[in-house]
């Protein structure tokens, strides 16, 4: 199966695929889809886990029916399981009719919990009720609900860990990870940064390009806050730009930051390299400097500039450093 680079759409959401690790991840999602396995979706914030999600439902059978999601930390706590599993008139103050849960409205179709590290505990029992088939009562009710439903989690979270340390439930942990698949952070597909760059400008001002200066930038940055950061950048650098294309002037100062922080090391690098091949060099002459710097290329004034600058002390028949 072979994903292509280029622009994909997963319910109305438009998606920048380029970096081979993406394009595998997306491979993965294709061939859960077709099954009922429940799918756990990790990364760290703004990955872009809800994209996976979405790309299995899209490839699922039941495209066509219910795409239902909610961000758990949304939920007030004491209305988690009225949103999940609904309510009849009267089950508490407020409640003035009957509601339908999340689980009902995507009857036959997806349901997407995000961040579902969050889900307290009591919500948790039931959830896992609901996944080994068993119907449920809507809060106050007396008629049981029968849903089926595929459901797709996600969290930034190690869930393994917060079950070892009893803060989730090991027995829904397993049941939520039947598959598991992981969406890395940016800075470790950094071929993605630029496709995407471009995608969030042209949401913005389709006639604007990006400077090789400022392209050298962005690659270099970490972004911590992954796609997300990403895209508020280039939509606030879009918006300011002043001529024809995005410069450095028109990025944030921790862009900046991390990139210098990136050439020195770059730098320092180099500087071992080069410091390792002169030594080596020198070595092979026996100490002779001439002949060490036609074999480099240079003039012996520049190689006793190198020799002091590093730090190396030359002996005949041999090259020591210090």
């Amino acid at each position: 199966m072979s994903i292509e680079p280029g622009k994909r759409e997963y319910l109305g959401l438009e998606v920048v695929i380029a970096s081979e690790r993406l394009r595998g991840l997306i491979r993965q999602a294709e061939q859960v889809a077709p099954t009922n396995a429940t799918v756990l979706i990790t990364g760290e914030s703004g990955t872009g886990k809800e994209v996976i999600a979405r790309a299995v439902h899209h490839h699922s059978a039941r495209r066509a029916k219910s795409w239902v999601d909610i961000n758990c930390t949304a939920l007030p706590e004491h209305l988690v399981e009225s949103e999940l599993f609904g309510h009849e008139r009267g089950a508490f103050s407020g409640a003035d009719s009957t509601k339908a849960g999340l689980f009902e409205m995507a009857h036959e179709g997806t349901l997407f919990l995000d961040e579902i590290g969050d889900l307290d505990a009591r919500a948790q029992v039931k959830l896992l009720r609901i996944l080994d088939g068993a119907p449920y009562y809507r809060l106050g009710g007396v008629k049981k609900v029968h849903v089926d439903v595929r459901l797709v989690t996600a969290t930034n979270q190690d869930l393994k860990t917060a079950a070892e340390q009893g803060r989730f439930r090991f027995d829904l942990y397993h049941r939520l990870c039947q598959v598991r698949l992981h969406v890395p952070p940016l800075r470790e597909r950094r071929e993605d940064i630029i496709p995407l760059a471009t995608h969030f400008i042209e949401t913005q001002k389709r006639e604007l390009q990006i400077s090789q200066e400022a392209v050298n930038i962005l690659e270099a940055y970490s972004w911590p806050g992954n796609v997300r950061e990403l895209r508020n950048v280039m939509i606030r650098a879009a918006v300011f730009a002043q001529g024809s294309e995005i410069t450095v002037q028109d990025l944030p100062e921790e862009c900046h930051q991390d990139a210098y922080a990136s050439s020195l090391v770059s730098l320092s690098v180099l500087g071992e390299a080069e410091r390792d091949a002169i030594a080596h060099v020198l070595q092979q002459a026996d100490g002779h400097q001439q002949r060490a710097a036609q074999t480099l290329g240079i003039s012996r004034r520049t190689l006793q500039r190198r020799i002091k600058s590093y730090g190396l002390r030359v002996e005949r028949g041999v090259s020591v450093r210090v």
